[in-house]
């Protein structure tokens, strides 16, 4: 059976509204996969990890460094793919700084809105990523918004709250396979 490893690094998905109205970190990466429907069931293997509870622009090099090196032991331990949960924010150039790691599929996902509203769009991504992370070659890519997007063919677009493909040569592509 096939395993795919799900990282938590912080980020508005992972975010819960506080007793004062705010929102603050809350949710695990265990928390996340049980509050989408149906993931229970796929025909899969999901571990789960929560790495860091950070807002990704807190996130610094040895951040970086650590999900780097649990990303490359959970594919050495045998998972087939990695989904991260990831601050929007900075979650495009964190994919790229996954990008040279080889011969897998990784997917990272946000959400825009707390992973325990109502309204949010976490199980979305959440269920995209799982199935990116299973249909796509190897390389790194972003799900969210409804698409999935290489990591060096996409830009968060902050004016629309949104994330937006890149055309042209951009920069290394995913030739990780």
């Amino acid at each position: 059976m096939n395993r795919v490893a799900v990282i938590s690094m912080g980020g508005t998905i992972a975010m819960a509204p506080s007793a004062s109205g705010g929102i603050v970190p809350s949710l695990g990466a265990d928390d996340l996969v049980a509050s989408v429907p149906g993931l229970a069931e796929l025909d899969v293997k999901i571990t789960t990890e929560s790495l860091r509870s950070l807002p990704s622009p807190s996130l610094g090099f040895a951040d970086l460094v650590a999900l780097s090196a649990r990303v490359r032991a959970e594919l050495a331990a045998g998972a087939t793919g990695v989904v991260i949960t990831h601050g929007t924010d900075t979650m495009v150039e964190t994919a790229r700084t996954l990008a040279g790691i080889p011969g897998k599929t990784i997917v990272l996902t946000g959400a825009l809105q707390p992973g325990r509203f109502a309204d949010s769009d976490a199980p979305f991504n959440l269920g995209m990523a799982m199935a990116a992370v299973q249909l796509l070659p190897a390389g790194v890519y972003l799900a969210a918004n409804g698409r999935v997007f290489e990591a060096y063919r996409v830009v968060k677009n902050a004016a629309l709250n949104r994330f937006e493909a890149l055309e042209g040569n951009v920069g290394a592509a995913n030739q990780n396979a």
